[in-house]
């Protein structure tokens, strides 16, 4: 059974990727360092880590199996999904795949030395409905496309 792995501390796509994988039959796992209401999401399993920069991302990348989904926004943590077989989407829709990891690591290397050296303040872009909406459909993509090949 294919599972939706939710990296959820910052996520603002947790209901809509809960929906979309009980709607295909997945089950959808919500990982967190704290601070979630089990309460408001009843489809999902509530995994709480402890405490440290990288606690839920290695909980994530551990539990990771081919077939498996990952929503994160964490390129690092993207990188290892793949590695472990399993799909990895951002939470704008993006779809990180062996092709274009490698590049989206280097984008991420560039843009933390250019904030490390003062020539770039870091702002993310907002997030938006379109954002929002493409997400929805790639998260939809790929789960087909992992039933098919299941």
């Amino acid at each position: 059974m294919t599972t939706v792995l939710i990296d959820a501390d910052a996520c603002p796509v947790k209901d809509e990727a809960i929906e979309i994988a009980v709607r295909h039959g997945a089950d959808a796992v919500l990982v967190s360092n704290g601070g979630m209401r089990p309460s408001r999401y009843p489809e999902a399993r509530i995994i709480v880590v402890s405490e440290g920069a990288d606690a839920a991302d290695d909980w994530i990348a551990e539990a990771a199996n081919p077939g498996d989904v990952v929503i994160t926004a964490d390129i690092p943590l993207a990188a290892r999904a793949l590695e472990k077989g399993a799909a990895a989407l951002g939470p704008t829709g993006r779809e990180f795949t062996s092709e274009s990891i490698g590049t989206a690591l280097s984008m991420r290397a560039f843009k933390q030395h250019l904030r490390e050296t003062g020539e770039s303040k870091g702002y993310n872009a907002a997030f938006t409905t379109t954002d929002r909406s493409r997400f929805r459909q790639t998260l939809d993509l790929v789960l087909r496309r992992t039933a098919a090949n299941n």
